[in-house]
């Protein structure tokens, strides 16, 4: 059984940084995606970034050039490092998996081992 554990979120000025956490465990597939995906009051879940098996990684665009997506295979271990937050950022950010995927940047939907979610906020 997979199981994913977030840790790391806040609340924190604009401009700030938050690094998250997401520690995972019962994976027993060589071939994985991994991926964090954020949902704010009254809108749909969206990704965020992800991560194949092999390391490599996509964006949103909203995202791009701010955050960073990585994992570290020793702790199994995925991070999301956030920088120049801004208030739309404020979101419930979610950790997913997925041993089935071709493809990682995919809607959430096809994604079906989720952590509890963290809360980021940010504020101006």
């Amino acid at each position: 059984q997979v199981q994913l554990v977030e840790s790391g979120g806040g609340s924190v000025q604009a401009g700030g940084s938050l690094r998250l956490s997401c520690a995972a465990s019962g994976y027993t597939y060589s071939g994985y995606c991994m991926g964090w995906f954020r949902q704010a009051p009254g809108k749909e879940r969206e990704g965020v970034a992800t991560i194949d098996s092999d390391g490599s990684t996509n964006y949103a665009d909203s995202v791009k050039g701010r955050f960073t997506i990585s994992k570290d295979n020793a702790k199994n271990t995925l991070y999301l490092q956030m920088n120049s937050l801004k208030p739309e950022d404020t979101a419930m950010y979610y950790c997913a998996a997925d041993v089935g995927l071709t493809v990682c940047w995919v809607d959430y939907d096809y994604y079906n081992y989720w952590g509890q979610g963290t809360q980021v906020t940010v504020s101006s």
